[in-house]
């Protein structure tokens, strides 16, 4: 009988991903935005919780209950694109520590991870993490050079006390790579097109066990440079303070309140092309007050931000200064029928600094010279519908309209020199990306699902739905209008082999680019034509893995990412990686 249930488990795992794959748009995860930490401690709690209830003695023997984000059991690979996203399929929900795992595969592709840490006395836990990562790159595609490299180097420290846990991280990233995606000229192969970005961080967060008065504080930091000089510095400070679970009748309403305080500053220098200086300073207060009774609860809040704003260049030595005060509103209520059927809405807003660390996490093609300004949601409705069936069907679905300013999206650079030669930088072949501004509407509809048909058998997938409406623009640039994403994992043998799958998708894209043509006999200089209605193309990618435990300390692994082989672009020009396979071993200890 588990025989069969097992032959009808993996038939379902095939049958879904080719149903699923049929979706032509990637999935949504809410708070899917991964920071780089090594350890990241996140208390599941929301303002609605009647009850925190944290015993210290209890805590500190279990500290699993704290959601302690390490290295999954099998590693954060990279994607099918040479400097993309994760999309390893994750088999555990918990991080694996003490491990070490090497593999290799085509495209040169080399890994190396492992997570070590060791409990000491006094309940205090110490530890360190390294992810290496590597390729060749596209050497059939392109005459000159493509690969790529990425570090993480960590080490971080818990420690439980008798009222709360204190985590202090540090950590060193590097990123080299090179701006291959040249499209409009034809250089030599040995063009040096390097970048190389470094980053560290150190971030703390102390936990109080209980939600009396002062919650948690939350203290983070970043230096960055890059190849070309660049230099930001980002720090920032959050104090959460609550009293919850105060009773206001006797049929089972409740009261929390909440309050946060927060400081940031940001300075960012570039030594490139206009040479463009920002200097951010940012307070923010959040007052919040839920009155809850069962899953059903009501929300109401307001965010204040002051803004301090400095911004200089070559063109504009003498810094222009911006301070302004913001209001947001903050409210949501949700309406629980049932656990089947539980209707939810509100209106949010924000104010979003953007940081030239982040901006190169999403798109890693950027001149090292950008304008930053912050993107501001003026306001964002929501509303939606999500539920629990038999706990066998999770979902939730939900459509919103804002308004934002500074809305922020890359746009392609043309040559930053005119002069007929291909003796240039590596940044100057119309091969870079700058970040552009402007303001408008936003219309969304976004929609997940998880399916759980046997114990051993999880399906997700989600899709989402995303139009901007700009007041400039014609067309926001690189930003799918359909985003989605199907994955299944299956454990079997007694859950010695774990196998996973992972398929994202995206429509098509509309960019910018340039043609470009020597004028003059001979021909002095180049004369660019801009196209402002390009299409970069829409993509599937599909992406299977699988480890198998032959000894409790000892396993086998191996992920094909882009596995039907299409190089697709990330951005105009960047092709990405074609069908990788990848395997190797894991010693855990």
């Amino acid at each position: 009988m588990n025989k069969k249930i097992q032959i009808l488990s993996i038939l379902f795992l095939g049958i879904s991903s080719v149903a699923f794959s049929q979706i032509k748009e990637e999935r949504l995860i809410l708070n899917k935005k991964r920071e780089p930490e090594v350890k990241k401690i996140e208390k599941k709690k929301t303002s609605v919780e009647t009850v925190k209830n944290y015993p210290p003695e209890e805590k500190s023997a279990n500290p699993v209950k704290y959601n302690i984000t390490d290295v999954p059991a099998v590693s954060d690979f990279k994607t099918s694109t040479i400097q993309g996203e994760d999309v390893a399929p994750k088999f555990e929900g918990t991080a694996q520590n003490n491990y070490f795992q090497i593999g290799m595969g085509n495209y040169g592709k080399i890994l190396a991870d492992g997570n070590i840490s060791k409990t000491l006395e006094n309940k205090l836990e110490v530890g360190a993490d390294v992810h290496v990562l590597s390729t060749n790159g596209l050497k059939k595609e392109y005459a000159w050079d493509s690969k790529q490299s990425s570090a993480t180097l960590g080490a971080f420290l818990n420690s439980y006390g008798e009222k709360g846990k204190i985590n202090v991280n540090a950590e060193y990233g590097l990123e080299n790579y090179n701006y291959y995606g040249i499209y409009a000229l034809e250089p030599s192969s040995d063009v040096d097109l390097k970048q190389k970005v470094n980053q560290f961080k150190v971030n703390g967060y102390y936990d109080f066990y209980s939600n009396e008065i002062l919650n948690d504080v939350r203290v983070k930091s970043s230096f960055l440079t890059d190849h070309f000089n660049a230099k930001e510095n980002q720090a920032s400070i959050l104090a959460n303070f609550s009293k919850h679970a105060v009773k206001l009748s006797d049929n089972g309403i409740v009261m929390n309140a909440d309050l946060g305080l927060g400081l940031e500053t940001v300075k960012t220098d570039f030594a490139l092309l206009s040479k463009n200086s920002a200097t951010f300073f940012n307070a923010d207060i959040a007052p919040k007050l839920t009155f809850a009774k069962g899953e059903s609860y009501l929300t109401l809040g307001s965010v204040f931000n002051f803004l301090n704003a400095r911004n200089s260049n070559i063109m504009f030595p003498d810094e222009i200064k911006n301070n302004k005060t913001y209001w947001f509103p903050k409210a949501e209520f949700q309406v629980a029928a049932s656990n089947e059927f539980k209707f939810y809405g509100g209106i949010d807003g924000g104010l979003k600094i953007n940081t030239y660390g982040e901006l190169l996490q999403v798109n890693p093609f950027l001149v090292s010279d950008q304008m930053l300004k912050p993107t501001e949601t003026t306001y964002h409705f929501y509303a939606g519908l999500r539920g629990d069936i038999d706990e066998t069907f999770k979902y939730d679905v939900s459509a919103g309209f804002g308004k934002m300013k500074n809305i922020m999206f890359f746009s392609a650079n043309n040559l930053f020199s005119n002069q007929f030669t291909l003796d240039r930088p590596g940044y100057d072949f119309a091969n870079t990306f700058s970040a552009v501004y402007d303001d408008g509407n936003v219309s969304d509809i976004k929609g997940s699902l998880q399916y759980f048909p046997l114990e051993n058998l999880v399906v997700d997938a989600g899709v989402r739905f995303l139009k901007y409406d700009l007041k400039n623009f014609e067309n926001i640039y690189n930003v799918p209008l359909l985003t989605g994403s199907v994955g299944a994992k299956y454990t079997m043998l007694e859950k010695k082999l774990s196998l996973g799958f992972k398929g994202i998708f995206a429509s098509d894209r509309t960019t910018n680019s340039y043609m470009l043509e020597g004028v003059g006999n001979p021909a002095l200089m180049f004369q660019s034509t801009e196209n402002r209605n390009d299409k970069v193309g829409g993509y599937a990618d599909l992406n299977l893995s699988a480890e198998y435990k032959i000894h409790k300390n000892f396993s086998i692994f191996a992920l094909g990412n882009n596995l039907l082989s299409k190089k697709y672009q990330t951005y105009n020009g960047y092709k990405v990686l074609g069908a990788q396979v990848l395997g190797g071993v894991k010693i855990t200890f």
